[in-house]
């Protein structure tokens, strides 16, 4: 049976389809009295919003966020916050000639062997479409999170062979690549119009970095920070890797290198990433997700219809050439939602009158 919700204490359900009238998203275990600024949702809505730039797909959706439950006066009530975004640009004749076969590095194939019917309009469910829900949901969650003194950004450090050597996040929103190094934006750019121009796409990889995660925060077990994380990061259908601190490289590494020493000061090194024993340390949460190239190409592909037979799949519309500009502000959401979940968590860890997560 699908689950269309994700999250322990605070939850959010998704809903809608890319090409139908709406999508949307119930947020439930929000507590009461959160000062909620409906423009911080929109922001985070707008830079994940797309039609930004040649180096996104020409769609055009505004992405206006409708509140329909959950806020009295600028407050939560404690009650589920209900957001509504409406679709005005779907085109669904696009996908006319591909409703009859498989497009490869899709989920048309697995989804219809699960469920016994598909939507093929833009992928339905599995369209990227449905991450402005969760964009919606995790800028509520920075809304919990600030309020602990958290706050969580992201940006490119490597889009095809361009590789960032800083990461600055106060750079990540000017460039259209959404580079955390200024200085490798252009070429950055430049990979994708490239890619584009052969009617190809590009992946790459997104740095997140946590900042002022409050230690104590996730479960030794079963509710394993990092574990939470990677659950959230993962559930984003690019995703194809994952690595906390140092990472794959720590394979190479002795325990003498890796492990992250302590003076009265703190840490001297975060080679953990901010998590040990799946919870927080205190340092900032540093993770890097790999991101697949688009699987909607309009070069020929070779596949199969429904029927078995073989065919020459070109899937013509208007997409992505690379996620990564519009998925950076998804994986900040998700990145603040679950930190927001664990927030909330933690409140029932122990009985202390000298510490207030919220």
């Amino acid at each position: 049976m699908a689950s269309n919700t994700f999250g322990e204490v605070l939850r959010m359900t998704t809903f809608g389809e890319s090409h139908g009238p709406a999508i949307g998203v119930v947020v439930d275990g929000v507590p009461a009295g959160l000062e909620l600024d409906e423009a911080l949702i929109q922001r985070d809505l707008d830079r994940r919003r797309p039609g930004q730039s040649s180096l996104t797909t020409a769609r055009r959706e505004s992405d206006t966020v409708e509140i329909l439950s959950g806020v009295f006066q600028g407050q939560t009530t404690g009650h589920p916050v209900a957001m509504l975004i409406r679709n005005s640009d779907a085109v669904s004749t696009a996908y006319d000639d591909v409703k009859d076969l498989f497009r490869p590095g899709h989920a048309d194939r697995t989804w219809l062997d699960k469920y016994g019917i598909r939507d093929h309009r833009g992928s339905g469910r599995a369209s990227g479409r449905e991450t402005a829900c969760r964009v919606a949901a995790g800028a509520l969650a920075r809304s919990i999170i600030a309020r602990a003194g958290m706050r969580v950004m992201a940006g490119a450090v490597q889009i095809g062979g361009v590789r960032a050597s800083t990461f600055d996040p106060q750079a990540v929103w000017a460039s259209n690549a959404r580079s955390a190094d200024p200085a490798a934006a252009p070429a950055m750019e430049a990979a994708i119009l490239e890619a584009a121009a052969r009617k190809d796409s590009i992946g790459g990889i997104v740095e997140c970095h946590a900042e002022g995660v409050l230690a104590g925060l996730g479960a030794p077990m079963y509710r394993k920070l990092d574990a939470m994380l990677a659950a959230a990061i993962f559930g984003l259908g690019a995703v194809k890797g994952l690595e906390f601190g140092a990472g794959f490289a720590a394979a190479g590494m002795r325990g003498s290198e890796h492990n992250d020493g302590m003076t009265p000061d703190g840490y001297l090194t975060n080679n953990a990433g901010g998590v040990v024993g799946g919870v927080s340390t205190g340092q900032t949460i540093v993770f890097r997700a790999a991101i697949k190239p688009t699987p909607s190409i309009a070069s020929p592909q070779t596949s199969i219809d429904t029927s078995g037979n073989p065919v020459t799949c070109i899937v013509e519309g208007r997409h992505d050439p690379c996620i990564i500009p519009r998925i950076v502000p998804v994986i900040e959401a998700m990145t603040a939602f679950v930190l927001a979940d664990m927030l909330l968590l933690a409140r029932g860890d122990r009985i202390s009158p000298k510490k207030e997560f919220l």
